[in-house]
């Protein structure tokens, strides 16, 4: 966390229940040098929301104009509204010194790594890519969470629980996997790739 560390494209999958959030808060928490990315979207601005801060908010013609000129890493259709981000924001984040933390799914990430192997060697987006996939510890382990979480009811942890099942077959895309057992060493875990990581 020197001045000299890598501004490094973190890009962090996991399924519903496995503590990802919670892991990508404390990652923000101790490293100044990342920040969430900012998303481009084309619902509206709800309560205090501010463009260029919270969200890029778009037309839905706008939108469908950046997609046909290839300007969004990945981008998808949520509850009826488009989301996206944009490579010449994360790109100027990055040249800047910043590192930028992507939340997202795995769709999404095989978007951008789709996306970065077309790039030239060197492409600062390429070279500062990590892509890092959560694991719960097992499928009970989860379920368990999903239940103890009280906010769906048992129809929606079964979907949940089925999503995490085609989510976790995936996890081998990932350049690393950490498995959240315990949240305290799965976060040393995850500091310590990214640590690793700024310095190579």
């Amino acid at each position: 966390m020197t001045f000299q560390a890598r501004p490094l494209l973190i890009v962090i999958s996991a399924p519903s229940g496995a503590g990802k959030s919670t892991l990508c808060g404390m990652l923000l928490r101790d490293f100044p040098g990342i920040s969430y990315s900012i998303s481009c979207t084309t619902r509206a601005p709800r309560g205090l929301e501010e463009h260029g801060r919270h969200y890029f908010f778009l037309t839905p013609e706008d939108f469908e104009c950046r997609v046909r000129n290839g300007e969004f890493l990945e981008h998808a259709v949520v509850h009826g509204h488009r989301y996206g981000t944009l490579k010449s924001h994360v790109t100027e984040q990055i040249r800047s010194g910043q590192g930028v933390l992507l939340d997202i799914d795995v769709q999404g990430a095989r978007q951008i790594r789709g996306q970065l192997k077309h790039l030239p060697k060197g492409d600062v987006l390429r070279e500062s890519f990590l892509d890092i996939f959560i694991e719960p510890p097992s499928m009970d382990e989860l379920r368990c969470r999903l239940e103890k979480r009280g906010e769906d009811a048992p129809e929606a942890v079964a979907q949940r629980l089925q999503n995490a099942a085609v989510e976790m077959a995936c996890r081998d895309e990932y350049r690393y996997c950490v498995v959240n057992n315990q949240l305290d060493d799965a976060y040393a875990a995850l500091k310590a790739i990214i640590l690793h990581e700024q310095q190579v």
